[in-house]
């Protein structure tokens, strides 16, 4: 039974297969107007309304499928740039940072090379605190003495003096800055008469300095810059070299000197913005060090 059915499908098979061999070659070889021509018109005509009536009522369909494809399309585009966008800002923060402290390095070796810091070994310091306070008097940063910090040594910023170091550990240390009302520093004025003072904080301004003891007849003004003295008297030496500028002069006039001997001075470094300093170690053939201090 089984082998009739699959005699029979074959022969039908070939059947067709001889039919449609037949009617291609029929068709190939008749004109245009034979009849096989004319039944594929006829079909052609029948079918083609419902093939463009259906053609339209897929449309929607196939607008809104390509909508939803363009749509995820799209998200993925700008999946990728946001993460592309993301990706180069951070790289456009560390070139930033980098640019910065490049000019930060940059400032302080010109500034070593201004006060001649040849006579010291410059330890650069990242700040990696400050003091909580409104007038940030002290900042911590990552050298210690481990990398040659002690007690006393100056520290400068990339425009001038910063402060002093107060307090050492093996690998941190921190800077009193001479914003502080213990600070007291011993200044010229860089003109040619040269009048000198004690530079000391103001009190209630934080962003601001007196230059104080000034003789009665100094002719300072305003915009003058104001430099540590670095005075030397036998085997007594000022805790700072000379030459380190401290700030300009922002408020004076020959009547307060007159009365009272003081200018204001403002802070040469943005001490609530530092970032990078210099610890002034070990000096050359240093001797006994003091500090000119109201404390």
């Amino acid at each position: 039974m089984h082998d009739k059915q699959v005699r029979r499908r074959r022969a039908v098979l070939g059947l067709l297969v001889a039919v449609s061999l037949i009617l291609l070659t029929a068709y190939f070889g008749e004109s245009a107007s034979s009849p096989l021509h004319s039944v594929q018109r006829g079909f052609v005509e029948v079918l083609s309304p419902v093939q463009d009536g259906a053609s339209k009522a897929l449309k929607p369909v196939r607008d809104i499928a390509g909508w939803f494809s363009d749509t995820f399309h799209a998200k993925s585009q700008a999946d990728q740039l946001r993460t592309e966008v993301h990706h180069l800002q951070a790289e456009v923060a560390q070139y930033q940072t980098a640019w910065e402290q490049n000019q930060h390095f940059a400032a302080l070796l010109k500034l070593d090379n201004k006060i001649g810091a040849a006579g010291f070994s410059p330890v650069t310091s990242q700040v990696i605190s400050k003091d909580p306070t409104l007038w940030y008097e002290t900042i911590e940063v990552n050298k210690g003495s481990d990398d040659g910090v002690a007690l006393n040594d100056p520290v400068v910023g990339d425009n001038g003096l910063v402060g002093k170091i107060s307090l050492v550990s093996a690998t941190a240390s921190w800077v009193t800055l001479i914003t502080d009302h213990t600070m007291a520093v011993a200044a010229i004025v860089d003109d040619p008469a040269g009048d000198s003072g004690v530079l000391e904080p103001q009190v209630g301004n934080p962003n601001a300095l007196l230059l104080q003891s000034l003789p009665r007849n100094a002719n300072v003004a305003v915009g003058d810059q104001v430099v540590t003295a670095g005075f030397k008297d036998g085997a007594l030496q000022d805790l700072y070299p000379a030459g380190i500028p401290i700030g300009t002069v922002s408020s004076a006039s020959q009547s307060s000197i007159l009365s009272s001997g003081e200018v204001q001075v403002t802070p040469a470094v943005d001490l609530r913005h530092l970032d990078v300093v210099q610890v002034l170690t070990q000096p050359h053939g240093a001797n006994a060090r003091a500090q000119v201090s109201n404390g």
